[in-house]
């Protein structure tokens, strides 16, 4: 029975691979985002009896999913240009991420009448931006420059504070509904808040410094690219091991390898200049089927989602909420920037507020909230509503606006 599954398993991944790649081919040709092409295809191919492959679940994002994406993407940032923008940067991720979960947690208790518990946990898991949407969706149109690094650079640090957030968010909801939890005093919550982000950063440290140095002792490309590997994947399981931030750990290990192994000068690298090319190569192609699998499977759930359970009213408020609370997060703090060397402008912001998508991160996290939540079908619904409209309408959007504004 063992190897038969395994059989049945390997032919979901080869059937998906062979839609993906069809998909890649089409979009190509039709000059259409793959990303939102597979999206399409996974909804068709959901209401068929074709088997579109493996139940989406928060285990299979997280584990599996999310590493290789995180990883290629932070091997890519440069940390000279990253600490130049240091500063925008951290201020969205933290105080912007504060402000879009206020702002989606006080329109739905207020408009539409969630319980706090359950609007607080909603906002929390959405108001992060996803970095596998957004860092797909400015590959797909070649998007580069300071404005796609603030962009890419916020949705990959944001999930420190949305996962602390959203830790709290669900500690409080238990704890005030008929599961009876906890509520954490505030002791507590720097505790929490402390494991998340140090810990997260130190398993990254450690994970990306350790592949450096027991890459210096080999010239074998593919040695240096499966300690890369052990990075990547083990930094995220470490983390989350010790209840830190997975994706802030994988996103540290990937900015030490980066810029220790990949682009720093000839003479100063660490890694062997074959290693180098090999690296960026294979997390180049690891990235393109995980988001492959990803977008296909967020496409297929989204189509046979039941959607009464929210309803069509419920639904399209929320993603205005969403939009709004978006809004909230990046006019007034663009603001704060204008008269410095930081200053973003008009068109730039409009940007930054459209293109703040929301993808797998939230799925993750909607699909791993404990049935005693409150409303918990209903914010699964919505949330795969939300990041449906997201990918779809923002996605397909983007490539018009950035013509429009002269950015691309």
């Amino acid at each position: 029975m063992t190897d038969m599954h395994m059989a049945e398993n390997l032919q979901d991944v080869l059937w998906m691979l062979s839609i993906a790649m069809l998909v890649a081919m089409a979009a190509r040709r039709l000059k259409l985002p793959y990303t939102i092409g597979l999206v399409f295809i996974g909804a068709l191919l959901a209401l068929t009896p074709i088997n579109v492959g493996p139940t989406l679940t928060s285990e299979l994002i997280l584990d599996l999913i999310l590493p290789p994406l995180l990883f290629e993407a932070a091997l890519a940032l440069k940390w000279p240009n990253l600490r130049a923008e240091l500063t925008p940067i951290l201020t969205f991720s933290v105080l912007g991420t504060l402000l879009a979960l206020a702002a989606v947690a006080a329109g739905l208790i207020y408009l539409l009448h969630w319980p706090p518990g359950s609007a607080l946990v909603f906002g929390a898991l959405i108001s992060a931006t996803d970095p596998v949407a957004i860092i797909a969706m400015f590959k797909d149109n070649n998007f580069h420059g300071r404005l796609s690094l603030l962009v890419e650079a916020e949705s990959l640090f944001n999930d420190a504070a949305a996962a602390v957030l959203f830790a709290m968010a669900l500690s409080w909801a238990l704890a005030s509904g008929e599961a009876g939890g906890h509520t954490p005093d505030t002791a507590e919550t720097v505790l929490t808040l402390a494991r998340i982000v140090l810990g997260g950063l130190g398993v990254g440290v450690i994970a990306g410094a350790g592949a450096i140095l027991l890459s210096r002792g080999t010239s074998e490309h593919l040695v240096e690219l499966t300690f890369s590997t052990i990075a990547a994947f083990g930094s995220f399981l470490a983390a989350e091991h010790i209840r830190a931030s997975g994706v802030l750990a994988t996103v540290t290990a990937g900015l030490i390898v980066g810029n220790f192994g990949i682009f720093s000068a000839n003479d100063r690298s660490l890694l062997s200049a074959r290693g180098r090319e090999a690296m960026v190569n294979f997390w180049e192609f690891a990235a393109f089927l995980a988001n492959s699998v990803i977008f296909l499977l967020i496409g297929a759930n989204v189509a046979v989602m039941d959607y009464k359970v929210s309803g069509v009213v419920v639904i399209a408020g929320v993603i205005g909420l969403v939009l709004a609370a978006r809004a909230v997060a990046v006019y007034p703090l663009s603001l704060l920037f204008h008269w410095s060397r930081h200053a973003i402008s008009l068109s730039q912001q409009l940007v930054l507020w459209w293109g703040g998508l929301r993808g797998a991160l939230g799925l993750a996290l909607a699909l791993s909230l404990p049935p005693t939540l409150p409303l918990r079908e209903e914010i699964v619904v919505v949330t795969f509503a939300v990041v449906a409209f997201s990918i779809v309408v923002q996605g397909m959007t983007m490539p018009w606006l950035l013509r429009r504004l002269g950015l691309l």
